[in-house]
């Protein structure tokens, strides 16, 4: 009997310093989290009203417990590395289902996909193209390497000052005589390709507060517009302050190039020319450079055109029971019938933590100190039914060396 009972104590020993040893093996692994090994007692069932003089029958492993606890946060300054502070996972995909980690050291594979270690894909809620996600589907977060489209000037806001005493021209306008126009603003548009083009804005006085502006783009003639200023230098006419001229056709193959140049903070004062902001709308193709993941997890691209897009935000999930998620290697876990479905969310909302970009979750089993103590009482189990079994082979030698005498 004594020997059962301390060959249980010994196997539930050595299934605690299998626990251990794993912790303390992880101690590095990004996101992991350790386990415990739980007990129950063995208690053998004697007859009816007898059980005041049974003695039990030693000790059994009961469960091997996930610790959930949060890990400590460093800092890497890589936009790929993710950690959770707070409750919550990232879901990702690897082809054949849906699983869950808390290891946030991702990367992008060659087709721009942005993946764990093991190749499963990070699940976003994609963008639903009016600033928000569709947060019904799942889709894989795919950095496109591609170039933004690229945006045709629409509109192009000058401010400048006109000067009041300035003479009107004796010539006839021509962009190739200077003393024909006052003053010129030049401006870079872009084409619907993305291509660049030289804009100037010629102003030539008329008359009294009266003045026509000609556009031009790469010397191309797009029309001329009238502007007209009250006694005290405020523009009149046009009343909206646009200016629209003539389309331009580029003759590179893309869109006719119509622009609405805004001229409502022009004034016609006594000071001489100046030319303030110019700013258009338009922009060339641009290839991503940077990415951006906040708090919420919204991704951001941003790209070499100074334009920027949300992709996507990182789905997130929890669990009513984590104890009863399913390891599945690779610090991931899948959902299971003791777990519960997934709870799927955002990050910083509800039961979800915030999402840290450039930082990663350490192992909660850093701290080995920890660990060690824990395995110094394990082997002092193992090594006290180690004594237990050696002292009741001792006793069951020596009543059998009597029996025999």
């Amino acid at each position: 009997m004594a020997l059962n009972t301390a060959l249980s104590g010994i196997n539930a020993a050595q299934a605690d310093l299998n626990v251990i040893s794993n912790n303390i093996a992880n101690a590095n692994t990004t996101g992991f989290k350790g386990s415990r090994a739980e007990f129950a007692d063995v208690f053998a069932v004697t007859g009816l009203n007898l059980n005041s003089t049974a003695t039990g029958s030693g000790t059994r492993l009961q469960d091997v417990a996930q610790q959930f606890a949060q890990g400590d946060i460093e800092n890497t300054n890589n936009s790929l590395d993710l950690a959770i502070s707070g409750n919550g996972f990232f879901t990702i995909n690897d082809g054949s289902g849906v699983s869950y980690t808390r290891a946030g050291d991702f990367r992008k594979d060659p087709n721009g996909y942005v993946i764990t270690t093991s190749g499963a894909r990070l699940q976003t809620y994609p963008s639903n193209g009016v600033g928000g996600f569709d947060t019904s589907t799942l889709a894989d977060l795919r950095l496109v390497t591609a170039q933004s489209n690229a945006k045709a000037t629409s509109l192009v806001t000058m401010t400048s000052n006109l000067p009041a005493s300035a003479t009107v021209p004796t010539t006839a306008f021509s962009t190739t005589d200077s003393t024909s126009y006052n003053d010129a603003t030049p401006v870079t548009v872009y084409d619907s390709q993305g291509g660049a083009h030289q804009g100037t804005v010629y102003y030539a006085k008329t008359g009294t507060n009266t003045w026509d502006a000609h556009l031009y783009v790469d010397g191309t003639d797009a029309g001329t517009q009238a502007l007209t200023f009250d006694t005290t230098g405020k523009l009149t006419t046009p009343a909206s302050g646009n200016l629209t001229f003539n389309p331009v056709d580029l003759g590179n193959g893309s869109n006719a190039l119509a622009l609405t140049v805004n001229v409502n903070n022009t004034t016609q004062f006594g000071t001489d020319y100046s030319a303030g902001t110019i700013n258009q709308d338009g922009y060339e193709a641009g290839t991503l450079s940077n990415i951006d993941i906040d708090s919420k997890g919204v991704v951001t691209a941003y790209y070499s055109n100074n334009q920027s897009s949300q992709i996507g935000q990182l789905a997130m999930a929890n669990f009513a029971n984590l104890q009863g998620l399913r390891q599945t290697g690779d610090t991931t876990w899948a959902a299971s019938g003791d777990s519960g479905a997934a709870v799927m969310g955002t990050a910083s909302t509800g039961q979800f933590g915030e999402i840290q970009s450039g930082s990663l979750e350490d192992s909660n089993t850093s701290d080995t100190t920890a660990q060690l103590v824990d395995m110094i009482k394990a082997q002092r189990n193992y090594q006290a039914n180690a004594q237990v079994l050696s002292t009741d082979n001792t006793l069951t030698s020596a009543l059998f060396n009597a029996i025999s005498r």
